[in-house]
C-alpha cells in the first residue's frame, strides 16, 4: 500500500507542476500582448505625428513657391477633399499596422483563449484607429486646405506659361521677316566657303597649278556662284507661307530640271570629246589597223566620208570612226564586205541621248583578230538612220530596242516594233527630258 501511495503523490505532483508551467506560458503570453498593443499605440500616434509633420512643411514650401490662391468658393469643396483623403489615409495605415503586428498561428495550435484574445485586441486596435483617423482628420483638413491652394496656384502658373509661349511663337512669325536678311547673310558665308573649300580639293586632286590671275578668276566664279545660290535661297524662302498655283510651280520645276539636264550634258559632251580625242604619248597597237580601215573607205568614198576618227584608249584602244548619217550605211557595208577588213560579226549596237543630238555606236568584230567601232551623230528632233539588218542580222533586236526606249527610227529595218513596252506607250524612258504620260502610277 505503501508503494501505490508513493506513486499516487508523484502522479499528483507532476500534475500540480504542468499546471503551474501552463499557467505560467499562459500569463506571459498574455503580458506580450499588452506589450504589443501599448507599442502598436505609440506606434500608431508617431505615425500621425510624422504624417502631420510632413503635410504641413510640404504646405509650407508649396506657400513659399506660388502666392495664388483659390476662390472662397471652391473652398468648401476642398476640406471635404483633404478631410475624406486624410480619412482614407490614417484607415489604409491602420490596417497596415494591425496586420504587421497581429500573430497569425496555424489554427490546429491556437487554442481557445489565444483566439480571443487574439480578437479582443484586433478590435481594439480598429477602434483606436477609427478613433485617431477621425481626429487626425479635422487636424489635417487644415494643412491640407493650403495644399490645394498651392495646386491650383501652380496649374494657374503652367496655364499662363503655356499662353506666354503661344503668344512668342505668334510673334515669331512677325519676325521672321526681320530674321530673313540675317538668315540671306548666313546662307551665302555658307556657300561662299563651301564653293572655296571645293574648290581647294579640286586643285589638290587634279594637281594642277594655277597662276595667281586664273586664282582670282577661279574665287571670282565661286563668290558668283555662291551669291546666286544665296539668292535663290532668299527667293524659296520668301515664298513660304504663300500659296501658288500648282501648275506654275510644275511648270518651274520642269523648266528648272530641262535646264540643269542640258547643262549636265554639255558638260559630259564636252568630257567625252575631249577624252576620246586624247593622243597618248606612245602610238597604239591598233593604229595600223585604224590607218588600214580610212584607207580603204577614202579609197571607195572619198576623203570627205567621214567626220572623224581615232583610236579610243579609254576602251581597249579600238579604232572609232564618226560617219555623216548619210555614208553611215556605205561606210558599214565596206566594213562587212571588203576583203581586207571584212567585219563578219556586230557584237553591240545601242543608241545615246546626249540632250544636244543623238548617237549610235556600232561595234564591229572580225575573225582576224581585231575590232572596230562606228558611230553617227543624229539630229535630236528627227533621229532617222539607215538600218543594218540587211548587213548584219543581228542588227534586228538592239535596233528595235532604241526604237523602243529612245524613238530613233531605222529606214529599210524589216520589222521595226516596240518589243519592250507597249505600242500605245506614250514617250520614251531613256530620253533626258522624259515625263511620263501618267504620273500617279
Amino acid at each position: 500500500m505503501s508503494e501505490e501511495q508513493d506513486l499516487a503523490q508523484q502522479k499528483k505532483e507532476a500534475a500540480a507542476k504542468a499546471k503551474a508551467a501552463a499557467l505560467a506560458r499562459r500569463q506571459s503570453k498574455d503580458s506580450v500582448t499588452e506589450e504589443r498593443e501599448g507599442n502598436m499605440n505609440v506606434a500608431k500616434q508617431k505615425a500621425a505625428a510624422a504624417a502631420k509633420a510632413k503635410a504641413v512643411a510640404l504646405a509650407r514650401r508649396q506657400s513659399k513657391e506660388s502666392v495664388t490662391g483659390e476662390p472662397e468658393g471652391n473652398m468648401d469643396v476642398a476640406k471635404q477633399k483633404a478631410a475624406a483623403a486624410a480619412k482614407a489615409k490614417a484607415a489604409a495605415l491602420a490596417r497596415k499596422q494591425s496586420k504587421e503586428s497581429g500573430i497569425e498561428e496555424s489554427e490546429g495550435n491556437m487554442d481557445v483563449a489565444k483566439q480571443k484574445a487574439a480578437a479582443a485586441a484586433k478590435a481594439k486596435a480598429a477602434a483606436l484607429a477609427r478613433k485617431q483617423s477621425k481626429e487626425s482628420g479635422i487636424e489635417e483638413s487644415e494643412g491640407n486646405m493650403d495644399v490645394a491652394k498651392q495646386k491650383a496656384a501652380a496649374a494657374a502658373k503652367a496655364k499662363a506659361a503655356a499662353l506666354a509661349r503661344k503668344q512668342s511663337k505668334e510673334s515669331g512669325i512677325e519676325e521672321s521677316e526681320g530674321n530673313m536678311d540675317v538668315a540671306k547673310q548666313k546662307a551665302a558665308a555658307a556657300a561662299k566657303a563651301k564653293a572655296a573649300a571645293l574648290a581647294r580639293k579640286q586643285s589638290k586632286e587634279s594637281g594642277i597649278e594655277e597662276s595667281e590671275g586664273n586664282m582670282d578668276v577661279a574665287k571670282q566664279k565661286a563668290a558668283a556662284a555662291a551669291k546666286a545660290k544665296a539668292a535663290a535661297l532668299a527667293k524659296k524662302k520668301e515664298l513660304v507661307g504663300k500659296e501658288e498655283d500648282p501648275e506654275k510651280a510644275k511648270a518651274k520645276a520642269i523648266a528648272a530640271a530641262k535646264a540643269k539636264a542640258a547643262a549636265a550634258a554639255k558638260t559630259r559632251a564636252r568630257v567625252e570629246e575631249s577624252t576620246e580625242v586624247h593622243t597618248p604619248d606612245e602610238p597604239s597597237p591598233n593604229q595600223s589597223i585604224l590607218d588600214q580601215i580610212v584607207q580603204a573607205i577614202e579609197r571607195n568614198l572619198g576623203q570627205g566620208a567621214l567626220t572623224d576618227y581615232y583610236i579610243n584608249n579609254l576602251s581597249k584602244d579600238v579604232p572609232t570612226l564618226v560617219a555623216k548619217p548619210v555614208t553611215y550605211f556605205q561606210i558599214a557595208k565596206i566594213l562587212r564586205y571588203d576583203e581586207q577588213l571584212n567585219f563578219h560579226y556586230l557584237s553591240e549596237l545601242h543608241g545615246t541621248d546626249f540632250e544636244t543630238h543623238m548617237e549610235i555606236y556600232v561595234h564591229l568584230y572580225s575573225y582576224t583578230n581585231h575590232s572596230a567601232a562606228l558611230k553617227v551623230k543624229l539630229d535630236r528632233d528627227s533621229p532617222v538612220v539607215p538600218s543594218l539588218v540587211p548587213l548584219w542580222s543581228g542588227a534586228n533586236w538592239p535596233e528595235c530596242e532604241a526604237y523602243d526606249l529612245l524613238g530613233i527610227l531605222f529606214q529599210g529595218h524589216p520589222d521595226l516594233k516596240r518589243i519592250l513596252l507597249g505600242e500605245d506607250w506614250v514617250g520614251y524612258p531613256l530620253r533626258k527630258d522624259y515625263q511620263p504620260y501618267d504620273v500617279e502610277v
